[in-house]
């Protein structure tokens, strides 16, 4: 007979959640209470978990603890954890908030996750698949759980408080101005507040998480959303195809574009108010694709401009040449490298130097990126004819000490700007190469004669942008010494003893990388450089003369920060060639 019950009682406990069966067994909860639990639970469509932490009858406490003790899992108080440095893309926020989970941490290929209810095995199956990592339980209490998982959800605004030191954030200028209605798009629809409070959402993430672009991407059957972080792409939302049209209307009102136009791109800015006296300002291009118009928001923080050179992670000899060039009266200095790696930034910094009272400094680009007291900046309109070189030469007729143009993208601006650099004005500069000594060699195929470039440049800076290794986690490792020599570091390099670091990751970093660090090639041109122009020498006699000289090219910049320990061998290898 008691073998009958206890068979009758081990198949009714296995109809219950795995959690009710594991109390039941720790004897901390009846059988038939258990079941009575259940059934609330499903006549009211809650948890099991919510039910019985709701009713009472267990505590979060006594249920985090037995949950330890019957799975042997590593109990956690999450008091002792700050939002703020929890991994924020490692796993969807809508599967968090589903299944009450949180992430901790990742050590090599498994999540480290709080969970009140460690049997519930689909959440595990579903992290799994949305991962492709395997996962490790700790168990916290469910009160506690909730609490942070809400956190994470909704407060963005909080974690862009504790960011910024505190103040209210408005979002004054994101309240734009009525628009006319369009056939297709009317204003109710445009100020539809799921999509505002969307929008504001993704706006406050991105600051917080320290992106520098936000992607608003649609296809054929889905919609998604991803950051730039520390230069890498990364999926942070997949919201509803249908919010496509809506999210695009509302991002063009505050950004004053016209709503009615999807079939050409189009350009715009906007601002976000954070606090009495600081402003985030985003500038917006939109662009037509086969199924809707992909959006990229691009994050523009003045304070950059203000960070000061040291900031930026030039070398001593670096910072040197480059302080000797702007304090030179005449003569163009040039930055040079793609899109995204810190060229309007050094210039700023530059320009914020030069910026005092007595001087006259006026610039154009298109569009400004960074707003700059004290500076005259001009926003190039090529619609309205205000092109490049209107703008310098209008300019050169207001008595400028200072020329910042944004970009020489023709032989007509060029001819301008070094004209204003043969004349006894300091023009600053970018250009789109690859390196230092291409620089020459891509004005010369411009159209520019040697003897113009060999007068009026007298400094060219090359610059990428690594990630740089989280302090916090970064681990030591040992690297070949064949793997060394073939990434570029000589006999010498390896004589004296260092230590290179790989990234691991942890809560406080983006799969072990932190921030970025300036990779540049700082090349004066000297005598010898301007005789090897004059004879319309190529970019690789330049590049010779130039090693000799003692100017690191871009590898050899990189290397340097690998052995200072500020980054990666592997980052340096992916973002510069030999």
């Amino acid at each position: 007979m008691a073998a009958i019950d206890s068979t009758s009682r081990e198949s009714s406990t296995t109809a219950l959640p795995g959690l009710g069966r594991a109390l039941v067994l720790a004897g901390k909860l009846g059988q038939k209470a258990a079941e009575e639990i259940y059934r609330k639970a499903q006549t009211s469509r809650t948890s099991f978990i919510a039910e019985l932490t709701g009713s009472g009858v267990v505590s979060a406490y006594d249920l985090a603890h037995t949950m330890s003790t019957a799975f042997a899992a590593p109990l956690v108080d999450l008091d002792a954890i700050n939002p703020l440095r929890l991994p924020k893309d490692l796993l969807d926020g809508k599967i968090c908030q589903d299944y009450r989970i949180v992430v901790l941490s990742k050590r090599n290929s498994r999540l480290i996750v709080a969970t009140a209810d460690p049997s519930d095995q689909q959440a595990a199956e579903k992290i799994k698949f949305a991962t492709q990592l395997g996962v490790d339980w700790v168990i916290a209490e469910y009160d506690k759980l909730l609490k942070l998982v809400a956190a994470n959800a909704t407060t963005a605004a909080e974690a862009m408080d504790n960011i910024i030191g505190g103040g209210d954030f408005e979002f004054d200028e994101l309240s734009a101005e009525v628009i006319t209605d369009t056939p297709d798009m009317s204003t109710s629809e445009v100020e539809d507040a799921p999509v505002v409070k969307f929008l504001q959402k993704m706006l406050l993430d991105a600051f917080s998480m320290r992106a520098s672009d936000l992607h608003f991407e649609p296809y054929e059957h889905n919609y998604r959303v991803r950051f730039r972080i520390d230069g890498e792409l990364r999926e942070i939302a997949s919201p509803p195809i249908a919010i496509k049209d809506k999210l695009a209307s509302r991002i063009k009102v505050i950004s004053r574009m016209d709503i009615s136009e999807k079939r050409v791109p189009q350009d715009g800015k906007m601002k976000l108010k954070v606090g009495p006296d600081r402003v985030i300002d985003f500038r917006v291009s939109t662009l037509p694709t086969l199924f809707g118009e992909k959006i990229v928001i691009r994050i523009l923080d003045p304070s950059s401009a203000k960070l000061g050179i040291d900031a930026l992670g030039y070398e001593p000899e670096e910072k040197e040449r480059l302080m000797e060039a702007i304090a030179r009266p005449y003569g163009m200095i040039l930055v040079t490298g793609p899109t995204g790696s810190g060229k309007t930034v050094s210039l700023y910094t530059c320009l914020n130097m030069l910026n005092k009272p007595g001087v006259n400094i006026a610039t154009a680009e298109d569009p400004s990126e960074i707003n700059l007291p004290g500076v005259n900046q001009v926003n190039i309109n090529e619609k309205a004819g205000l092109t490049f070189a209107v703008a310098l030469k209008s300019f050169l007729r207001q008595d400028p000490d200072i020329i910042m143009v944004g970009e020489i993208r023709d032989l007509e601006t060029a001819d301008i700007s070094i004209k204003a650099a043969q004349t006894g004005h300091l023009v600053l500069s970018t250009l789109h190469t690859n390196d230092a000594p291409t620089t020459l060699t891509r004005m010369r195929n411009m159209g520019i004669a040697p003897f113009n470039i060999a007068s009026s440049v007298i400094l060219i800076t090359a610059q990428r942008l690594a990630r740089r290794l989280c302090p916090n986690c970064k681990t030591s490792i040992d690297i070949p010494k064949k793997a060394l020599t073939d990434a570029g570091y000589s006999e010498d390099d390896l004589k004296s003893p260092w230590v290179s670091y790989r990234a691991v990751g942890c809560t406080m970093c983006n799969n072990g990388y932190k921030g970025r660090v300036g990779l540049y090639q700082v090349m004066p041109i000297t005598e010898d450089i301007q005789r090897i122009i004059l004879r319309d020498g190529s970019a690789l006699d330049i590049a010779q003369q130039a090693k000799l000289e003692g100017v690191r090219s871009l590898r050899q910049a990189g290397l340097h920060k690998v052995k200072l320990g500020m980054t990666s061998l592997e980052e340096v290898l992916a973002v510069t060639n030999d």
